[in-house]
């Protein structure tokens, strides 16, 4: 019996991925569904975001413009 597993994303919403090969299933399959797994908890874009160093002002800019980008959205969504 195999088992996938991969760690949570910074947010800790979702808790660990687990994936369990059924009885009859193919190692590939398994991992093709682990894969779907991790994308779907945004393992991988906590990898990437993690992998070069922001600094805080940066930060800041960003999450602003994201905030922003929500807010027309809703406000777009309300017409």
């Amino acid at each position: 019996m195999y088992r996938f597993f991969a760690d949570e994303p910074e947010g800790g919403e979702k808790g660990m991925v687990f994936v369990k090969v059924r009885d009859a299933e193919h190692l590939e399959e398994a991992l093709k569904r682990f894969k779907r797994e991790c994308e779907k908890n945004g393992i991988l874009k906590e990898i990437k975001r993690r992998e070069t160093y922001m600094p805080p002002s940066v930060k800041r800019k960003i999450k602003s413009q994201e905030a922003q980008r929500r807010a027309r959205r809703t406000k777009r969504r309300r017409y």
